[in-house]
């Protein structure tokens, strides 16, 4: 064998290389059944034809409806991508805006007021009331699942936003008939809490009227608030966690009668830390969240108790009570505590947060508590006795209103009744409010004047036909009620027959500016007429205003300060801000004159025109009044422990029907008195003797043996008499 020009040898395979296997013709490609037989013949896959479009009509058709979808499709991507951009930049700057949670827990514009009754005890509440800081953990688990079971039952699931509850909402808001966003609102807790936080845009008492309004504002269901609140329900979800979110929200919910948060109503309602409450009590505050002015249970406590009844069936549903426990729950529903229930004191209140200082009333912005000078239980007796005689007095649908305020000598409110609806707060205080003349309950101040001045409780004074020229206005001539003259009568007469020639006759000896000045000095800041009428009540004075001053002939002569307030201090701190013990004032008239005005007026309860009001096991002392248009009746009086008013009329001026000061006004004062001292044992009242008192006269003015009856009867005879009489109860 010859070997190649290379030096190698041919392969032993005779396979020739690559490139020649390629470059040989077919023809000459050599024929190896085995090496052909071995190899599998190579698949071609084929390529599905197209399928034609159609042409034509059709085929336009076509085409116009795919240009139309990529154009849709087009748009659909790339304002999903644009909204997630917004959306995601609006949730990152809601997220850098959020605050601490610390911050957002508490965050009242106003404080509270908590209001103690003279025993200490917790009567009335004002402002905002915030309970302290709560959270899931420190509160009872009933609670808690009450308000998920109620409000959010995918609260731990969702992230922020239920788009089926919002959905579900818009359904039955729909199926209804209302608009898609009024009514349901399907907003998840955290849309709740973004509501209650206003979006983060916080009050601004130079933008807003009031804080009323700013909230009204923030509770505003509108399109575009609800799309805004989405990227702040989204921040809220990554800045804090869901007990965060339930923390804020339980502790800045309102939930009726002033409360804000949870603990606030649980020691409102029921007394009770949010941490004690039962599932039924628990049941019934998470039910206030839909509408808590209308569910308060201080307002209807048997719809409060069906609303609960509901949240205790969901409860029982979502698996947060066993059939047993919600059985339980629903046959003994919460009730209200005793200081809930009462709910008395609601004028009283009301006049404190009046006339206390605004920085700690009515604007404050810290939690304070008042002490005060309110007597419940002589409260209850007022309203009582004003209940019984317009119950069983005055006819049927009559819209005559009543006012009563009851005080200690020293000007201590103990009781005030602001009108008929006892239980109304921040309604008209008629006892304080209501500027009312006074008629003939303002005649004691003409007798204090002319007593002080060195006149006797028995000196003379003609009642009989007067005219008087009044510069502008002509003759004026007073009359007395009956229409009838009675000569010449004691000053204790004429008080206690409520004689008006009389009266006018001794203030215009004593002088009108006196008797303004001592009406004043014993508390009436009212404007004074200044005419001759000014002794027949023509002036008008408030109710409060009135008893205060008759507090001050009850104490000796003494001015009062009508005061409710006796310590104010602040939510933990132990040192009052301020205190007091008294509103005694400076001394109007002397001890002597005023015991001799007590007397007088005794004697108008006892033998006059206030003879309604006599008290059975003690001595009281009063006057009626009755205006000459009768659209206003009075009857303010006092024992020795205590002084009552009670002013009776319409609230539109219009005339009484039938009643006068000596009627009602005095059966009201009588069946209130009887109630505050059935367990008080009589007091006497600081009053003269007026047998000592009329032996005392100067010889001269009492001859002597005339007592005896040795002699006819003169003037000083008959007027001691007359006092000898009165004081048998013979006419």
């Amino acid at each position: 064998m010859s070997s190649s020009g290379n030096g190698r040898r041919p392969s032993s395979s005779g396979r020739r290389l690559v490139a020649d296997r390629r470059g040989a013709p077919a023809s000459q490609a050599p024929r190896n059944s085995a090496t052909q037989s071995s190899q599998k013949p190579r698949r071609t896959r084929k390529r599905r034809a197209a399928r034609p479009r159609p042409t034509g009509l059709r085929g336009w058709i076509g085409a116009f409806f795919r240009f139309i979808w990529r154009i849709i499709w087009g748009l659909i991507w790339r304002s999903t991508a644009v909204v997630m951009l917004i959306l995601g930049a609006a949730t990152s700057y809601y997220y850098a805006q959020l605050p601490d949670l610390a911050a957002v827990v508490d965050a009242r514009h106003r404080g509270s007021v908590t209001m103690l009754d003279r025993d200490g005890t917790v009567f009335a509440w004002r402002g905002d009331q915030f309970g302290g800081a709560i959270d899931p953990a420190s509160v009872s688990p009933h609670l808690v699942n009450a308000i998920v079971a109620t409000e959010d039952r995918r609260f731990y699931r969702h992230l922020g936003i239920s788009p089926r509850g919002i959905a579900s909402a818009i359904r039955i808001n729909l199926s209804e008939g209302r608009g898609p966003l009024s009514g349901h609102g399907g907003s998840t807790i955290t849309q709740q809490v973004a509501k209650l936080m206003c979006l983060g845009v916080p009050f601004d008492a130079t933008a807003w009227e009031n804080e009323a309004a700013y909230e009204q504002d923030c509770r505003r269901t509108t399109l575009w608030r609800k799309l805004q609140e989405v990227p702040f329900s989204l921040a809220m979800e990554f800045r804090y966690s869901k007990d965060e979110i339930l923390s804020i929200y339980m502790n800045r919910a309102f939930l009726g009668a002033g409360t804000r948060g949870f603990e606030a109503a649980a020691q409102r309602y029921f007394g009770v830390s949010a941490a004690a409450v039962s599932p039924q009590q628990a049941a019934m505050l998470a039910g206030l969240l839909v509408a808590p002015s209308y569910y308060a249970p201080t307002r209807n406590l048997e719809r409060a108790q069906r609303r609960a009844a509901t949240v205790l069936r969901l409860m029982e549903s979502q698996g947060y009570l066993s059939a047993t426990e919600a059985a339980i729950a629903q046959a003994e529903p919460a009730t209200l505590s005793n200081a809930a229930r009462q709910d008395r004191g609601g004028a009283f209140a009301d006049w404190i947060m009046s006339t206390g200082p605004d920085f700690l009333t009515r604007d404050t912005t810290e939690d304070v508590i008042i002490g005060t000078t309110f007597d419940p239980a002589m409260q209850a007796a007022a309203e009582a006795a004003l209940a019984n005689v317009f119950e069983n007095q005055v006819r049927e649908g009559s819209e005559a209103q009543a006012a009563i305020v009851v005080m200690s000598a020293d000007g201590a409110v103990r009781a005030m009744v602001g009108g008929r609806d006892t239980a109304g707060t921040g309604l008209f205080n008629r006892a304080s409010q209501a500027m009312r003349q006074t008629g003939s309950s303002f005649k004691p101040f003409v007798y204090a004047a002319a007593l002080d001045l060195g006149w006797r409780f028995d000196d003379l004074i003609l009642d009989g036909p007067l005219t008087i020229n009044i510069p502008g206005s002509g003759p004026w001539s007073p009359e007395n009620y009956t229409g009838e003259f009675y000569g010449e009568v004691t000053l204790t007469e004429a008080l206690e027959r409520s004689l008006n020639t009389a009266a006018v006759r001794l203030s215009e000896e004593v002088g009108r500016d006196l008797v303004r000045t001592v009406a004043a000095e014993f508390g009436i800041e009212s404007d004074l007429a200044a005419g001759p009428a000014l002794a027949l009540g023509a002036s008008e004075a408030t109710l409060i205003e009135m008893t205060g001053a008759y507090a001050g002939i009850l104490n000796g002569g003494s001015a009062v300060l009508p005061y409710g307030v006796q310590e104010l201090r602040l939510v933990g701190d132990a040192d009052p801000l301020f205190a007091q013990v008294s509103g005694i004032q400076e001394r109007v008239i002397s001890e002597n004159a005023a015991r001799q005005l007590t007397y007088m007026m005794s004697m108008a309860v006892t033998e006059g025109t206030g003879q309604r009001a006599r008290l059975r096991d003690r001595p009281v002392a009063g006057k009626t009044g009755t205006t000459n248009s009768q659209r206003d009746a009075w009857f303010i009086g006092f024992t020795g422990d205590y002084v009552a008013g009670v002013w009776m009329g319409y609230d539109d001026n219009s005339p009484l029907t039938g009643v006068t000061g000596g009627g009602l006004p005095a059966e009201i004062w009588r069946q209130t008195m009887e109630r505050i001292h059935a367990d008080l044992p009589a007091s006497p009242l600081l009053t003269i003797d007026p047998v000592a008192e009329a032996l005392a006269r100067p010889q001269t003015i009492l001859p002597r043996g005339t007592l005896l009856g040795t002699a006819p009867q003169d003037e000083a005879e008959q007027i001691l008499m007359r006092v000898l009489n009165g004081l048998l109860g013979r006419n």
